[in-house]
């Protein structure tokens, strides 16, 4: 289990990476009942939106929570004149909780969110104005393959799909990474190999040795 820091002391950069700790815990199934939790409530409405529209989720959802909030209520009123008990209001603790967001929150929020804005503008940068050759015909070709894949999956089940791999895929990878990173490396290889190919014929396709 990863140790996280204390987020009101901690530096943007270490907050994201607090953030990313608790993210991998989730994939990694560290938690099982929390991570079945997450992955099934995705998948739900990942499935929903495939059926209906956003505005029908939206409203299906809130209804569902406003009936089991309201049963609830009615229910502990009912206990509570049946037993003669004066409990209070069921929601009281949470009705009192403060859920406003302070200035220092969002800026804390706003401060983490931006170190990887500048990072994707500056990578894409780089990579829309040529600054290295391979690098941006790797990047074409991704997207090219991309228009592909985009013609045979809509994007929600992609989104599906790519949540299923996310919540697999670490665990697979987990338990059988030796034989994994042998592929791997066979096939990193073989692209490094194909790659210098490219560099070789074509003219300042080079990396600049630093």
């Amino acid at each position: 289990m990863e140790q996280y820091v204390n987020e009101d002391t901690a530096s943007p950069m270490s907050r994201m990476e607090n953030i990313l700790n608790k993210i991998i815990d989730l994939l990694y199934w560290h938690d099982i009942k929390q991570t079945g939790i997450v992955f099934g409530s995705v998948l739900l409405l990942l499935f929903s939106l495939t059926q209906f529209s956003v505005v029908s989720v939206i409203a299906y959802l809130a209804l569902a929570a406003l009936s089991a909030t309201i049963c609830f209520r009615i229910y502990k009123s009912v206990l509570q004149a049946v037993q003669k008990t004066d409990e209070g209001h069921p929601f009281k603790a949470y009705l009192d909780m403060d859920a406003t967001l302070s200035e220092e929150q969002i800026q804390k929020y706003a401060d983490s969110a931006l170190v990887y804005v500048n990072s994707t503008v500056k990578e894409l940068r780089r990579l829309f104005l040529v600054q290295d050759l391979v690098d941006s015909l790797k990047f074409a070709v991704l997207m090219w393959l991309l228009t592909y894949v985009g013609a045979i999956f809509n994007g929600l089940t992609l989104m599906i799909m790519a949540v299923v791999s996310m919540f697999s895929l670490p665990v697979v990878y987990e338990k059988y990474q030796a034989q994994i990173d042998q592929y791997l490396g066979l096939v990193r290889t073989h692209v490094n190999s194909v790659v210098a190919k490219i560099q070789a014929k074509i003219p300042g396709a080079k990396r600049k040795t630093e």
